[in-house]
């Protein structure tokens, strides 16, 4: 297993609190990059109002720098584009019968 595959596994097992689904699924995660075993993370919420906004990147963060292989971790937390529920993969669709 990769790097990347490691650090998806790894955000996969965050939740957000109000929806019972992984943010990776909710399609809150836009992208991660690795060079050099540093890692680069840019995500969103599902609104800049959320109440984890302080909490969920530093959760993502903190989790990710637990693998050993990773050196660096940085997160980006950006609102364009703005998140809504068609950036949500199938099986968080069916998790939540939409």
């Amino acid at each position: 297993m990769d790097l990347k595959e490691k650090v998806i596994l790894e955000i996969k097992k965050i939740y957000d609190p109000e929806i019972p689904v992984n943010i990776y699924e909710l399609g809150l995660i836009y992208d991660v990059s690795i060079i050099n075993n540093d890692v680069k993370v840019k995500m969103t919420l599902t609104t800049p109002n959320c109440p984890v906004a302080e909490s969920l990147p530093k959760e993502v963060k903190d989790s990710i720098k637990e693998i050993k292989e990773v050196n660096d971790v940085s997160l980006d937390l950006v609102w364009d584009p703005p998140w809504d529920k068609s950036m949500m993969s199938e099986a968080a669709k069916l998790e939540l019968n939409l």
